[in-house]
């Protein structure tokens, strides 16, 4: 199981520590959300703290696009050169176009889908991605709780990935913590994004390690 610690519950007032405090521990990445006040109801980071982030980081960067005009978001952080971006399905209506965007600039393309978005929706795009990020909770705020009916759609896009013998990841965030992070593996999950599970720790590789 890969671990994203995602920056949405640390603590912005000293983010520079915070993010030494991730370079000190084994985490695969650093998720970012990205919101923008339209998509979901709330406003994040902006390229210059993306930009500092990157700059402090030592692991490389998971970003999420919880936004509308992707195509202009896409533009702006692919600047950054992060690991992976990942963007809505449900916003989206030219999907193929964007992941090949993505792509041409040497990063990994994901698809997000919210809790209510069924995984048939990828189908047809599936083959391109190389990651889809599964929504446990609704997006917009961290400390929410885990909805447990995600399970099911990482067991079923699971089989269509193995199906079709596809290299794609499965992504969750929202809600993880060592309660539920066996249920994920069961499920197919490959990379556990955890918010306040890590940052209200009191030692964020020991938290690491407990979801490992």
């Amino acid at each position: 199981m890969l671990i994203a610690p995602s920056i949405l519950s640390a603590d912005f007032g000293k983010l520079n520590e915070e993010i030494d405090e991730l370079n000190k521990t084994n985490c695969d990445y650093i998720h970012i959300d990205v919101m923008d006040g339209h998509f979901v109801p709330n406003l994040t980071f902006g390229k210059c703290v993306i930009e500092a982030v990157a700059k402090r980081s030592k692991k490389p960067l998971d970003i999420h696009l919880m936004v509308k005009n992707i195509d202009f978001f896409v533009d702006m952080m692919i600047e950054l050169k992060p690991y992976s971006l990942s963007f809505h399905i449900e916003e989206e209506k030219h999907i193929n176009k964007m992941i090949h965007k993505i792509k041409d600039n040497n990063t990994k393309a994901g698809i997000a889908l919210n809790p209510h978005t069924s995984q048939d929706s990828l189908e047809y795009i599936l083959r391109y991605i190389d990651f889809v990020l599964l929504m446990s909770v609704n997006p917009g705020f961290g400390g929410q709780n885990f909805i447990s009916s995600t399970l099911e759609k990482a067991i079923r896009l699971k089989e269509m990935i193995e199906h079709n013998n596809l290299d794609c990841k499965i992504s969750m965030d929202g809600g993880i913590n060592n309660q539920n992070i066996n249920m994920l593996k069961e499920s197919g999950v490959d990379i556990a994004v955890a918010g306040n599970y890590i940052f209200k720790a009191n030692n964020y590789q020991e938290a690491i390690n407990s979801l490992r």
